[in-house]
């Protein structure tokens, strides 16, 4: 495995091309049902871009009823450049982060026109986002005023209004959120090491307007970081003028599925596709030996040790993940015992019991423990990512569980760190105070948990937790998680309906509409926002739009108490009933029968499995609810 640009080039965090590729494909094209998990473990391998456009046209071959459990993704493309090999490569990347994007072209060169005309097809289309794919050489900025402070300021300024109006004018005609890419600046120099200092250069300029697109970027528009993709594999090798020139593409054409990779983990990102948890093996992983043969003293992790220090790196890595919101596991074919010993008696272990929320040393097979993690952590596989130094225990999670990530891990142990955090499986596109908790969320579980084994039953154990749930309307405090929650709850989500944050807050402004977030803390600790409704106001009822819920606090009568709220506030209001819907999906079937527990009345069901639900406002929600209201 290679350590520098040729690592990020190869995606080399991901494993090797199958040598029967082009069968797998034909497979696929020829096969019937459900094929989107085939999709994406093909996606998941080391693909070239000759490659990418194979699988791009094998997934046309596949019926949109048959691409489950793949979420579709319209996504709008504009662009300074030539994208014609861009777009395929986009569109089978995608499938990597769970997406069968259909992209909606505009076309070349047609960047303002594209957003401002409403009646555009891009507008039109009415799509989920829209990729400003814009290089330095599709501003309104040259290298002119070099040395003239107040005309160089004023490129600048002329650079991020071009880039506003787009922005505008997508946000204003469709709706959809964009993707906005920062600058990467051409090596050519023209003071050389002093031109990030001299007014007007290519560096001074790229520079100020990266500045500038990050400081505005607002509305619920994602950022595309080029200019760091292309500074940590050179910028003399992502240029490549002779391309430009006799076919205008933005970029060297060997970088296409770095490119396309980076835009698959952003809108994977957006739809909730991120993974929330990180699984790591022990014996040669965490640490250098095997603990049960080399004992506490024979396995090699700490400072004065180059092995040692690889090791500590991945436990640094790791640590940091958990102070952003990523859930720590272990799993480990090892006596408990044995296994704990380095986290509680090694001196130099960085990574401690306390860090961990689910400790799984056992001798099932690691697909066992995997999914026993999932469970105790009420997520779902593919929120998991699992790193182990042993291929032979990667490929077998990797047929066995594949909605697990499972990262290639090179020989070196000095290069684990550097592959998690390249293989994007843990992208983010904002950071909030409650992201920061959401470790903690998951170790205080399983504190619960114990208490539950030890309470005698469920009543005793639901009083002992000391519960306040909190009900307040959609606010700006609130908005960027309560858009996080919507688009990445499938599982406890009833319609798994999709808004971006620009929608979230025209929600709070809209008369006709009512937005609540529910929020849930007991004696182990505040579990943050663990719900999301919205309703719309249909004559004398109440249309539930959106109704979602975290699984950590599943079991706990937060439905019964939401409902009690909800038919409060429409009494409040003079309405009548409220109306559910649920929409079936390969995730939400534990919902099924939702409405049904709560006392609604069934109104229809369609051939597709839509039920309609109705209750009056009258009802009186007689479940005892052992927990205090807050508003």
């Amino acid at each position: 495995m290679s350590t520098g640009g040729e690592f990020y080039l190869n995606l080399e965090w991901l494993p090797a091309a199958a040598v029967d590729l082009k069968q797998q494909l034909a497979a696929v094209s020829s096969g019937t049902g459900a094929r989107g998990n085939q999709l994406r473990q093909i996606a998941g391998m080391r693909l070239d871009a000759n490659q990418l456009v194979r699988l791009a046209k094998t997934l046309r071959t596949v019926p949109d009823a048959d691409r489950t459990p793949l979420s579709p993704f319209r996504l709008g493309l504009i662009s300074n450049s030539t994208t014609d090999f861009i777009e395929p490569a986009i569109v089978a990347s995608a499938l990597r982060y769970g997406l069968a994007v259909e992209i909606v072209k505009a076309d070349y060169g047609q960047v303002l026109q594209s957003a401002l005309d409403p009646a555009s097809a891009i507008n039109a289309a009415r799509c989920d986002a829209v990729l400003l794919a814009l290089d330095y050489r599709g501003l309104p900025m040259d290298a002119t005023a070099v040395g003239d402070a107040g005309r160089a300021a004023d490129q600048v300024n002329a650079a991020i209004a071009h880039v506003g109006a787009v922005r505008s004018g997508i946000h204003t005609n469709s709706g959809a959120a964009c993707v906005v890419q920062t600058l990467a600046r051409p090596v050519e120099t023209l003071f050389g090491n002093a031109d990030r200092t001299i007014a007007g250069t290519w560096a001074w300029l790229t520079d100020g307007v990266n500045r500038r697109l990050v400081q505005q970027l607002d509305g619920g528009d994602l950022l595309l970081d080029v200019a760091s993709i292309a500074e940590t594999v050179g910028l003399a090798t992502w240029h490549d003028p002779t391309q430009w020139n006799l076919a205008k593409l933005p970029f060297a054409m060997e970088f296409v599925p770095l490119y396309a990779d980076h835009v698959g983990r952003v809108l994977g990102a957006l739809r909730g596709k991120s993974r929330r948890a990180l699984v790591l093996d022990l014996d040669n992983t965490v640490w250098s030996g095997v603990i049960g043969d080399d004992g506490l003293d024979g396995i090699v992790v700490g400072q004065g040790d180059a092995t040692g220090e690889a090791h500590l790196a991945l436990q640094a890595a790791a640590l940091q993940l958990r102070d952003r919101g990523v859930v720590l596991a272990v799993s480990s074919k090892n006596d408990d015992d044995v296994a704990r010993l380095p986290f509680q008696k090694h001196p130099d272990m960085l990574l401690r019991e306390e860090h961990l929320a689910v400790f799984q040393a056992n001798w099932n097979d690691k697909a066992t423990n995997l999914n026993a993690i999932a469970d105790e952590l009420a997520l779902g596989v593919d929120a998991l990512a699992f790193v182990d130094d042993n291929p032979f225990e990667r490929n077998f999670v990797r047929k066995s569980l594949p909605a697990v990530a499972v990262p290639e891990m090179p020989d070196d142990p000095a290069l684990y760190a550097r592959t998690l955090a390249a293989s994007g499986l843990f992208e983010s596109l904002a950071f909030s105070a409650e992201d920061q908790k959401r470790a903690g969320f998951y170790q205080d579980n399983a504190q619960r948990a114990t208490l539950q084994e030890q309470v005698g039953n469920l009543e005793e154990y639901l009083q002992s937790l000391e519960m306040e749930i909190v009900f307040t309307p959609f606010d700006s405090v609130g908005r960027s998680r309560i858009t996080q929650l919507i688009n990445k709850s499938n599982q406890f989500n009833l319609t798994t309906r999709r808004y971006t944050e620009a929608e979230v807050a025209a929600i709070e402004n809209d008369p006709t509409a009512f937005g609540m977030q529910v929020r849930l803390r007991d004696k182990f600790g505040d579990n943050g926002m663990i719900s999301v409704l919205i309703c719309r106001r249909d004559g004398d009822d109440w249309a539930l739009d959106t109704w979602l819920m975290s699984c950590r606090v599943l079991g706990r009568r937060v439905e019964a108490a939401v409902l009690r709220e909800l038919l409060q506030q429409a009494r409040a209001r003079g309405l009548q009933q409220l109306i559910g819907t649920y929409v079936p999906t390969d995730r939400n079937a534990m919902v099924r029968d939702h409405y049904a527990k709560l006392g609604f009345t069934r109104l229809s069901e369609s051939p597709d499995g839509v039920t309609l639900w109705s209750i009056s406002t009258a009802f009186e929600v007689t479940d005892e609810i052992p927990m205090v209201v807050s508003r």
